[in-house]
């Protein structure tokens, strides 16, 4: 009788086992809430002793900061994608603005109010959120800059209007826990509304992009 050999296990670098951790424990976080991810949790995704976890991550602090880090990294790679960087800035901002509104980023706005939440009560969480906030503002800043350069957008301040841009995008956000969301015309285009009067478009012009 011959026996089947098995395959051999291939072993996971160092670096490819901590992004797995990060990227498992980003996800369970979307899922679940930052709050609510364990160690526990994130070996039992694995399938590995929560032990490894603790061997690359020391504590549940600095795990979910940085699977936080890792979750919206993704998600500000989603809204500009380096595809969309040959694109001229309106449409670059159009469909930044369309995706923002799309269900795909439900789960990323509980994220982020999750988090503002909780970095009240924990430093380093607070330092995480206020770094990632500051790439989002530059990335935001610099696609306007562009349209600046190129005669599309007309603001004295570019840095001024991706606040107020950034400031409706969070204030629609505060509702991402609602159960039965309030809806209204106003609601559904606050967003867009706002970016073409900051940066002196026809209103309409980011809303009809595709």
């Amino acid at each position: 009788m011959t026996s089947t050999p098995q395959a051999a296990r291939t072993r996971k670098s160092a670096e490819e086992r901590r992004r797995e951790i990060l990227q498992a424990a980003a996800r369970l976080s979307l899922e679940r809430g930052l709050e609510r991810t364990t160690m526990q949790q994130v070996a039992d995704e694995l399938g590995v002793r929560p032990g490894l976890i603790g061997h690359y991550f020391p504590s549940i602090d600095e795990l979910l900061c940085e699977a936080f880090a890792c979750a919206v990294t993704g998600e500000r790679e989603s809204l500009l994608p380096q595809a969309d960087a040959v694109l001229a800035p309106t449409r670059r901002l159009g469909r930044l603005l369309h995706r923002l509104n799309g269900e795909d980023f439900v789960d990323f706005g509980r994220l982020w109010l999750n988090a503002r939440h909780l970095s009240r009560y924990r430093p380093t969480l607070n330092a995480v959120v206020a770094e990632q906030e500051a790439i989002m503002r530059d990335a935001l800043t610099a696609v306007i800059e562009d349209g600046v350069r190129t005669g599309e957008f007309t603001t004295p301040d570019p840095l001024g209007a991706c606040l107020v841009i950034l400031v409706a995008i969070d204030g629609l956000g505060t509702y991402a826990n609602d159960t039965s969301p309030f809806t209204h015309p106003a609601l559904d285009t606050l967003v867009f509304t706002t970016a073409e009067r900051e940066l002196g478009l026809p209103a309409g012009t980011l809303h009809d992009i595709d």
